[in-house]
């Protein structure tokens, strides 16, 4: 859940207003009229737009960013994990059997 809500924000189709909230794009969400449709789309920022002619090579940027900060965190976890076995490997080594 937490990753497709991710992606959706990254698309832009929805903002998180806080934790378990999330606004739909007013270009995207219904509208009682044309007019209140138009008057929710006008007090966008021009970034949130959907119709912007950078929106896909932003939206393809932020997906690689995000990508790349997952792969950074995978080779810290195991940077950790390696480090972690190669200590308790040492303990082990220096252990001697009394007797």
């Amino acid at each position: 859940m937490n990753a497709a809500l991710w992606s959706l924000e990254l698309a832009r189709l929805v903002k998180k207003v806080r934790n378990g909230v999330c606004q739909i794009n007013p270009m995207l969400a219904g509208h009682a009229s044309p007019e209140d449709a138009l008057v929710a789309v006008k007090a966008m920022p021009k970034a949130d737009r959907l119709d912007s002619k950078t929106y896909v090579a932003n939206h393809h940027k932020a997906v690689a960013a995000y990508q790349d900060q997952l792969a950074e965190q995978r080779k810290k976890r195991a940077a950790a994990v390696a480090a972690k076995k190669a200590a308790a490997a040492k303990r082990r080594g220096s252990l001697h059997a009394v007797g």
